[in-house]
């Protein structure tokens, strides 16, 4: 069956990043790919996503369905048929949405996981929480909106932050099979990141010490996207030529 191109609101997308040993971050992800470092580091994160209007693209928008979502990503980079390619591999992505649990693999990209989330919201500060139903996974993330990005080892601004992020807009997903990867593309005119400040940060995927060793995994920044127009765009899956991990 062929995918459609979807159309959504990013309501609000919170990427929570982590500044992360390449070692550690290599062993978490499928062949052929592998950790894109910046400066020595390997970057992955939480993303927290509310999206709005979801719809086939020429659909109208009162058709359009509403959900939490998140994902947990690592950057990555492969050797594509033109040369190098930039983008994320997501072990797991989760949603309170029904609807995306079943679609999810079928209609479009990416096998989710269910989840229950709490979120609390005001212009300037945000808190989401979430806890998946197959009780692996918790996130608990509090977090101050900022006028500049400040003590990120990772980026040395907001600008440099934002362009790495937006290279990133290919994202490939585990799958049950463990076969192949689903891809999904991020594309919008009117990419806007603002700079946040993470006042508390917990997650049982990060925070796992046989996944990720005592120092090996530490919190660096956040970014918030809030009212941005988008298409995904469904890729062809990429074949994985490693069992995926666990």
């Amino acid at each position: 069956m062929r995918q459609p191109r979807l159309a959504s609101v990013i309501e609000r997308r919170l990427l929570v990043n982590y500044r992360v040993d390449p070692d550690a971050a290599a062993r978490l992800l499928p062949d052929p790919l592998r950790p894109q470092l910046v400066r020595g580091h390997a970057v992955a994160g939480i993303c927290l996503l509310r999206l709005g209007e979801v719809r086939p693209v020429r659909a109208p928008r009162a058709v359009g369905l509403r959900s939490e979502n998140a994902a947990h990503r690592i950057a990555v980079e492969w050797d594509g048929p033109d040369g190098v390619e930039t983008g994320v591999y997501i072990p797991r992505r989760d949603t309170a949405s029904r609807l995306n649990v079943w679609a999810g693999g079928r209609v479009f990209p990416g096998e989710h996981g269910r989840a229950d989330f709490e979120v609390h919201e005001t212009p300037r500060r945000l808190r989401v929480a979430l806890a998946t139903r197959d009780g692996d996974t918790r996130v608990d993330v509090s977090v101050e909106v900022a006028d500049a990005l400040r003590g990120s080892e990772l980026f040395a601004d907001l600008a440099e932050a934002s362009r790495f992020f937006r290279r990133g807009a290919k994202g490939f997903s585990a799958t049950r099979s463990g076969r192949h990867l689903d891809g999904m593309e991020l594309r919008t005119d009117a990419w806007h990141v603002e700079a946040g400040r993470i006042s508390s940060v917990s997650s049982s995927f990060f925070d796992d010490p046989d996944r990720f060793p005592p120092g090996s995994a530490t919190p660096d920044c956040v970014l918030l996207m809030r009212g941005v127009p988008v298409t995904w765009l469904p890729l062809p899956g990429m074949a994985s030529g490693s069992p995926l991990p666990a």
